[in-house]
């Protein structure tokens, strides 16, 4: 496997499921009068990557982060059983992941009760890794001399002003199958039927030379399958973090690879074997999900289904998906509350109960967007899900902050977001 080292724990008693502040819905309240436990599935774009490399681990490597702390007890106060983090910036020897379970999550913060995940995984990304080629057609190809800088970052094969930045790592308190990992980070943009590789709006022609595409993978980090053994039920924890779909030209390099970054996850997991039938996997493998399997797609998709600059219909390859229960979306009071307060959100389409992100208000930014998602398959029973974003006269809400520009951020521009599932093969009480 490419993925990084799995780091395993003696195995530890798993608590029962702790449910967030605000009391349980009528539909948890429903799945444990009939037995069945939920399991808490969660993603979370920490911001916990650094401008430097080493950075994370310099700061990790005491308890005294302040930023990491508060990321810890936004972890501790929602008690995910599996977690996905954003951004976290990838070491071959996952020292890292290691580290922020020992110095932060085992840790009581703010008050909230230490939580242990017994199975922790990092994996290797693109952003950093330099390509050789002038990919963004400024007329200068970055070399290692440049190693640091957004030069250096701009023509990498995904935005990173060293390797592994913006990567991602998965936390869990049941085990993953880890014989059974599949990673695409390899796998090529071109090799997507119908892929929407970007042209030279003023030439027709293709952005990219054929020597370019014949290296250029898909994922602008990694797409990850991360079999989890609950119980016996293996779920697929369908894990990515595609590029934001700004930052480029006129050829909308960018926002043609998010579009095809989250269209990945939606041939992947079918209908049929025919599908996915194109994709290839880091060590051969071909094909996509066995048609049946339970799946989790989980993320920071950079992409809202109603606002933003994504290209239209993008969100909805996941959300409309015909095997995606998109039945429950998960919602907050405190996205009501900031989107109320910052100036520009007004205009928006989205319900902004269902925003994941705090964004900087126009003309400096989108405003606030759901980017986050977390999207059980429909053989999976949503009991509840949720947004932690505090409403503003909660205590809690010092964790997230107000959005507004000059302030200190707390944690990270987006919030966790969680959907808990079961399904009849699950255990039960």
């Amino acid at each position: 496997m490419r993925a990084g080292r799995l780091r395993l724990i003696p195995a530890l008693a798993i608590a029962t499921l702790l449910f967030s502040l605000g009391g349980l819905s009528t539909a948890s309240a429903q799945g444990e009068a009939e037995g069945q436990d939920p399991v808490r599935f969660a993603t979370y774009n920490a911001s916990l990557n650094r401008a430097t490399q080493g950075g994370l681990l310099a700061d990790l490597s005491t308890p005294n982060d302040v930023q990491a702390r508060n990321v810890a007890e936004v972890i501790q106060r929602t008690r995910p059983d599996v977690l996905l983090i954003n951004e976290f910036d990838f070491y071959e020897d996952g020292l890292a992941v290691d580290l922020f379970q020992e110095n932060y999550l085992s840790i009581s913060q703010g008050g909230a009760e230490a939580i242990e995940y017994p199975y922790r995984m990092a994996f290797p990304s693109n952003t950093g890794l330099l390509s050789g080629f002038d990919l963004n057609q400024n007329g200068f190809t970055a070399t290692l001399a440049d190693l640091g800088t957004f030069a250096y970052a701009d023509d990498s094969w995904g935005f990173g002003q060293f390797p592994g930045q913006f990567a991602f790592a998965v936390f869990s308190m049941y085990p993953i199958v880890e014989d059974e990992v599949r990673t695409f980070q390899n796998f090529l943009w071109q090799d997507m039927p119908g892929a929407l590789l970007p042209t030279d709006p003023a030439t027709g022609d293709s952005f990219y030379s054929e020597e370019i595409l014949d290296q250029f993978p898909l994922s602008s980090k990694n797409h990850v399958d991360v079999p989890v053994d609950i119980g016996g039920t293996t779920v697929h924890f369908l894990v990515s973090h595609p590029t934001p779909p700004v930052f480029d030209g006129p050829e909308d390099r960018n926002g043609t690879r998010n579009h095809d970054e989250i269209r990945f996850w939606a041939d992947y997991v079918g209908p049929g074997k025919s599908r996915g039938s194109y994709i290839y996997d880091d060590d051969g493998g071909q094909v996509g999900l066995q048609p049946g399997s339970l799946f989790i797609i989980a993320g920071d998709q950079n992409s809202d289904p109603f606002d933003g600059d994504s290209i239209p219909g993008s969100a909805q390859l996941l959300t409309e998906h015909p095997l995606v229960n998109s039945k429950v979306t998960p919602a907050s009071e405190g996205g009501v509350d900031r989107a109320a307060a910052q100036p520009g959100n007004e205009t928006h389409l989205g319900d902004p109960a269902n925003d994941t992100a705090d964004f900087s208000e126009p003309p400096f930014g989108p405003g606030n967007l759901r980017a986050d998602y977390v999207l059980p398959s429909k053989t999976l029973q949503i009991r509840d899900a949720g947004v932690f974003w505090p409403a503003d006269d909660d205590s809690l809400s010092r964790l997230t902050g107000t959005g507004i520009f000059g302030d200190p951020v707390p944690t990270s521009d987006h919030r966790l977001v969680w959907v808990d599932v079961t399904h009849g093969t699950f255990p039960r009480d």
